[in-house]
């Protein structure tokens, strides 16, 4: 008499845990009949033992058929320290461009083997936030925009963070800086228009909470800019909706206005739209210029002037990262990035 051995669908795997249980390495050992140091050395990809191919394949369809991925927090402990590299969302909403860099950076630290988790601010600031982050025991923090005192820096480090990176226009003591020049975005736009032949120039300051971190900077660059000239600048506060662009074009002929700056193309878009339904003609009247180089800028018509803002590459940043995770006992680097390139178009 033949027996015949069927598995049906609901059937545990052989050696699985127990239903409900979670799965452990030693599981997986079993299944694959392997060693738990060999489960670790494959699924932690450790280049220092040699595994070969085809127990590795066994070790990962183990894995999967049991439902197994690594315990993190236990990663954390065999390694010293975690692989979370912690992002603490922006105090602002996220344009196109930093939506880009935050893209690149994430991707190029994932091939460093790192964990990128963003945070939430939940409404905290500064050095308050700094203690929430250090409850997840990062390894690094890459903090977007100023608050961030030594104090918080301290905290962070107290808690294993041995990389601290701030972004913004001042360094913070204890961290690594990259500095961003926001006035030179301004300069940049005012001395294009002057040299444009405008002599009355409007700078758009944004109403939106969060952002006078980049428009007030971007506003005293352009008066710099302009200083000792014979020009005028005049601040305009403008909120990003189509009522206030409207009113603000409504009273243009006013200001007398023959340029102006607009923060950055999202802006400039709007405004541009609202000249135009008031008659006003760009640039004949008012020559418009924005900042960031997004690509609908280049589809308006006239074809809106930019400054183009090259923000730090996604991989530079985590390779400094990385150094800084490797080396804790390093001197902070600082870095001025934020270049500043004019893009002249039809709308100047």
């Amino acid at each position: 008499m033949r027996y015949v051995m069927v598995q049906l669908p609901n059937t545990p795997v052989p050696g699985s845990p127990a239903p409900g249980s979670v799965p452990t390495s030693a599981d997986v050992a079993r299944l694959a009949g392997v060693s738990r140091a060999t489960v670790s050395y494959v699924l932690n990809n450790t280049s220092a033992v040699r595994i070969s191919e085809p127990t590795r394949r066994r070790v990962h369809q183990a894995a999967k058929d049991l439902g197994y991925v690594p315990h993190a927090a236990a990663r954390s402990l065999r390694a010293g320290h975690s692989r979370m590299v912690l992002m603490p969302a922006p105090p602002v909403p996220a344009g196109p461009l930093y939506s880009q860099f935050v893209h690149d950076f994430q991707g190029a630290l994932s091939r460093l083997d790192y964990i990128v988790v963003q945070y939430g601010a939940g409404g905290l600031r500064g050095d308050d936030a700094a203690r929430a982050w250090a409850e997840l025991r990062p390894v690094a923090v890459l903090v977007p925009g100023p608050g961030l005192g030594p104090e918080g820096v301290a905290v962070l480090k107290r808690s294993g963070a041995r990389a601290v990176v701030t972004v913004g226009s001042e360094a913070v003591a204890g961290a690594h800086a990259l500095l961003l020049d926001h006035a030179g975005v301004g300069r940049s736009a005012a001395r294009h228009l002057h040299a444009r032949g405008r002599r009355r120039i409007g700078v758009v300051v944004p109403r939106e909470r969060g952002l006078e971190m980049f428009s007030q900077p971007r506003l005293r660059g352009a008066r710099e800019a302009l200083e000792g000239t014979d020009a005028t600048v005049i601040e305009l506060p403008l909120a990003h909706t189509e009522e206030s662009a409207a009113a603000l074009a409504a009273r243009w002929s006013s200001l007398g206005l023959d340029g102006v700056y607009a923060y950055n193309d999202e802006y400039a878009m709007l405004l541009m739209r609202a000249l135009q339904d008031e008659g006003v003609r760009v640039p004949e009247d008012t020559a418009l210029i924005g900042a960031d180089d997004l690509m609908l800028g280049r589809l308006l018509r006239p074809r809106l002037s930019t400054v183009r803002i090259a923000l730090p590459s996604g991989r530079d940043l985590a390779h400094l990262v990385d150094r800084a995770v490797r080396n804790p006992g390093a001197a902070p680097e600082s870095h001025e990035l934020l270049e500043a390139t004019v893009v002249h178009r039809d709308s100047t």
